[in-house]
């Protein structure tokens, strides 16, 4: 996600020259520097000096030491600091990174790996508002973004968006299957169903009409699609779809109790 967001920086207009990356691995600190001609380094501490804007692009499980070690220098600096995280909650990160620092959280998704991520942003009450610019600018680079005013709500969206892009991987998988159990060749049955996914969204994406809309009017009664979507309907799909999110949303809180200790 750190590579991503650093692309899309670039590819958005930031100077290479005011990114930092640092990392315990050398060897990928020498791709990113390569890749990005970015400023890389494997001391915490010395790529935070100066900054602006921290992004703890790290493991949820290791976000509690390396913000007990930058605290001392994010209070100094006054520096926002915008968690990936996922699970830790704001809280959490101000326990550790000292009460009056300004934090963002966020939820991106794993489609901004193409540029195409879908975030939300909650803010707590110690950012400015030119800090919610910075950080919302830095997560645009790579996709949508959109707040939240209630912390509570990045459960939902972790179940929503977050974990959302497994879910049409699963119902792609599913079509790629059936497609060739019914006589299509491999191929043939993965490109069909990729576009027509892609084409869908992008249809949805454009369109100002809710999906509910454009479901109906490529359903004709008494066709092909009526009928698939009954059998769905049929199926309780709406219910289980229902029960999915709702026991992501619960683990994601449940993380949030376990990781923010």
């Amino acid at each position: 996600m750190a590579a991503s967001l650093t692309g899309g920086l670039i590819a958005d207009g930031w100077n290479p020259a005011n990114i930092r990356i640092s990392d315990t691995d050398t060897e990928r600190l020498e791709q990113l520097s390569e890749r990005f001609s970015v400023a890389t380094m494997s001391d915490n501490c010395e790529a935070v000096a100066q900054a602006d804007a921290v992004v703890l692009a790290v493991k949820p499980q290791v976000v509690k030491p390396v913000s007990q070690q930058l605290a001392a220098l994010v209070k100094e600096q006054g520096s926002l600091v915008i968690s990936i995280a996922a699970g830790i909650p704001e809280a959490s990160l101000r326990h550790w990174l000292g009460e009056n620092t300004a934090i963002v959280r966020t939820m991106p998704n794993t489609p901004a790996l193409v540029q195409s991520g879908a975030t939300a942003l909650y803010a707590n009450a110690n950012t400015r508002e030119d800090q919610r610019n910075i950080a919302e600018s830095i997560l645009r680079a790579v996709g949508v973004t959109i707040w939240v005013d209630d912390e509570a709500l990045m459960d939902v969206v972790t179940a929503l968006s977050g974990s959302g892009p497994a879910y049409f991987f699963l119902f792609m998988e599913a079509m790629q299957a059936v497609g060739c159990e019914l006589g299509l060749p491999e191929k043939t049955a993965r490109l069909l169903t990729l576009q027509t996914a892609f084409g869908a969204a992008k249809m949805a994406l454009e369109s100002s009409e809710d999906v509910n809309i454009l479901r109906h009017r490529v359903t004709s009664p008494g066709g092909t699609t009526e009928r698939a979507i009954k059998s769905f309907q049929g199926d309780g799909l709406e219910a289980l779809v229902r029960k999915a999110l709702q026991a992501a949303a619960e683990r994601a809180k449940e993380l949030g109790i376990e990781l923010g200790k």
